[in-house]
């Protein structure tokens, strides 16, 4: 089956080498953010002669291509990757505790976002929110 990544590389007449695919498959089939180091160790489940350097040149390409979204949870200190969803967009809030990311999509918070960038006289194109918390002691 072809993941969404495979897909839009093909739209934009990229080649993808075997390792290339199997890589585009586990960031398309992953339901959290990983780093390179996790994606690796995902990819060489599938085939062992993935090298890390490969899954480096990979990322980076998808990332340049648009097809991915490289983050900066500030976390471990290491850029954490995700598809780009052509037509969901959501937010982020990240548990320092953990270091675990939760997607959330508000309407209200769209819409204010929108209504402050007219009233400092701009229309809004794009953004990213990433809001960092812990958990509330009970």
């Amino acid at each position: 089956m072809t993941s969404q990544i495979e897909k839009l590389c093909e739209e934009k007449r990229i080649k993808l080498t075997e390792n290339r695919r199997i890589i585009a498959r586990v960031i398309s089939e992953s339901i959290d953010h990983p780093d390179v180091e996790e994606v690796y160790a995902r990819a060489s489940k599938i085939n062992n002669k993935i090298g890390i350097a490969t899954v480096y040149r990979a990322v980076k390409m998808f990332e340049e291509l648009g097809v991915i979204a490289k983050h900066d949870f500030g976390g471990k200190g290491r850029a954490r990757y995700e598809k780009i969803e052509e037509t969901e967009h959501h937010d982020h809030l990240v548990d320092i505790t953990t270091d675990e990311v939760h997607e959330f999509f508000d309407e209200e918070l769209e819409k204010l976002k929108t209504k402050i960038a007219q009233e400092k006289g701009f229309e809004l194109i794009g953004h990213r929110l990433e809001l960092y918390c812990r958990p509330i002691k009970k």
